[in-house]
């Protein structure tokens, strides 16, 4: 089974169900189903293989779900991609990547057509038409050049598809290139379709789910939870274009969503949201949290006043993303990412490769049928990541002593201070739990005495808080090496497309 045949097989068990919602227009899953084969058709008559490299560069739209299921549907290798990347992020991508076609915004033809150039193995490229005045029309186009809709216009739905094997690449991830150059995670069909299965079972996701996908659908996050998830049970898929506080509590609010999926960002956006009530989002049955760690003193304020329950968990590109998620039956832990999911394997290591005793701080390991086969072109980068059957993650944790994971940091953004072990996230609870805190983020500055010092940065509420104010607020929180030793006041922290904080944009920033 695949994620395209598990569509055709939810199509078929719940033909008339809306499998999403999009700007009021409700789409049924055999409509879907539908438009994914016609469209796969298409990129056949274009000369689309099995094996074959596309580039979907689009936002959360009809276009972005049935560009993937199509390509994957005709065995085509799909490969996401920020539309909001710079033209030189893009073309490595398309470059490293291979691409043979390209799904893309028609609002970025004007970068596309320059970068096409570039690409010898390039055949065509189909623009998602948008409803902006530089929206482009097919009799305006070159050859090579189609419309999503031309695509859509022949209404073949014959289903005569290639053969797809387990191991067959599906999908390339590429990552956010935090250690140099973006490196392509290739995930398998059965990657991708077994952690959308049991991320499914684990949530109980049914046929009677409505799940906000705000999240953008080219991060692996909403791919899997958002997306890929609901079409696996029947659910019904509530497609934001772009996240805002006002458009999820009146979408909550109007089409009686029962989940929401965010990274920590978001979720702080909608509790400093002045005008949100809990009776818009009364109907939520669960919020699940994701992308980077959720500081506790957020989690608990976002419950209280929402009366709703956020479940943490963890992932990462090249696991498909989920590994852990709290338990929905059970205890939920503050702070934890939870337990392993069904058929996932988590582990903390040393150095050494050796399980650390329960409580201590070691690296995350993963073993499952989720794990990537490896990084697209780099067996060097593969052999280091994948050791023994294990994806080596990068992620300090602790486990307890009743399985429950609790990330401690990134390995590479662990401050040694004169000798000493600190950790950002520490630093940054105790800060979030302070009232004036709206954002923090804790980076490790070069210092000639102890090694490294601890840099902070602030987005506060309260114009009369002072740097003394919260080193001393600091000082009875945590140990003397842990004190910031400078704190910053910032209008706003960098963030990436997901809405993570990125710590090494302020180090960059910090070596101008």
């Amino acid at each position: 089974m695949n994620l395209s045949s598990q569509l055709h097989e939810t199509a078929t068990v719940y033909p008339d169900k809306t499998a999403y919602v999009f700007l009021q227009q409700e789409v049924s899953y055999r409509e879907l189903d539908a438009a994914v084969s016609i469209f796969a058709n298409g990129l056949k008559r274009l000369g689309v293989e099995k094996g074959d490299h596309i580039a979907l560069i689009a936002g959360n739209s009809p276009h972005f779900v049935i560009g993937l299921y199509g390509a994957l549907r005709v065995g085509a290798t799909v490969i996401p991609i920020n539309p909001i990347y710079t033209s030189d992020e893009i073309t490595y991508i398309l470059k490293n990547g291979d691409v043979k076609v390209m799904i893309a915004v028609d609002l970025l033809l004007p970068i596309l057509e320059p970068i096409s150039n570039q690409l010898p193995i390039l055949e065509h490229i189909i623009l998602c038409e948008s409803k902006s005045e530089q929206a482009v029309t097919q009799q305006e186009l070159p050859s090579y050049v189609h419309t999503f809709s031309s695509i859509l216009q022949q209404q073949d739905v014959t289903y005569q598809f290639p053969q797809l094997n387990q191991e067959d690449t599906a999908i390339i991830l590429y990552t956010s290139g935090t250690t140099g150059k973006p490196k392509g995670a290739m995930l398998t069909h059965h990657n991708v379709y077994r952690n959308a299965k049991d991320v499914a079972d684990y949530l109980t996701i049914n046929d009677q789910d409505r799940v906000i996908a705000a999240l953008p659908m080219f991060h692996v996050f909403c791919l899997t939870v958002a997306l890929n998830a609901p079409l696996m049970n029947g659910g019904t898929v509530l497609i934001l274009p772009k996240f805002s506080p006002t458009a999820v509590f009146a979408l909550a609010e109007e089409k009686k969503a029962t989940i929401f999926a965010g990274v920590p960002t978001m979720y702080n956006f909608l509790l400093q949201y002045d005008k949100g009530t809990k009776e818009q989002i009364s109907t939520l049955r669960l919020c699940i949290s994701g992308g980077s760690s959720m500081p506790v003193a957020l989690l608990k304020g976002f419950e209280e006043k929402f009366n709703v329950v956020v479940a943490e968990g963890y992932g990462l590109s090249e696991a498909s993303p989920v590994t852990c998620f709290n338990p929905i039956d059970r205890e939920r832990k503050p702070g934890s990412i939870g337990t392993s999911i069904m058929n996932v394997q988590n582990k903390v290591v040393n150095e050494l490769g050796e399980e650390v005793p329960i409580g201590q701080v070691g690296e995350l390991i993963v073993k499952g049928p989720n794990v990537m086969k490896g990084y697209y072109k780099s067996q060097e980068d593969t052999d280091y990541a994948i050791r023994d059957g294990w994806l080596y993650t990068g992620d300090l944790a602790r486990m307890d002593e009743e399985g429950y994971f609790y990330i401690v940091d990134r390995k590479k953004d662990m401050i040694l201070v004169g000798g000493y072990n600190v950790y950002p996230r520490e630093i940054e609870e105790v800060l979030y739990a302070h009232p004036a805190i709206i954002e923090v983020a804790v980076i490790g500055v070069p210092d000639p005495a102890f090694g490294e010092a601890v840099q902070c940065y602030v987005v506060c509420k309260d114009s009369s808080i002072t740097e003394d104010d919260l080193i001393n607020y600091c000082r009875e929180h945590l140990a003397k090496y842990k004190i910031p030793s400078e704190i910053e006041f910032l209008d706003e922290l960098p963030k990436n497309a997901t809405g993570k904080i990125l710590r090494r944009a302020l180090k960059k920033q910090l070596l101008k």
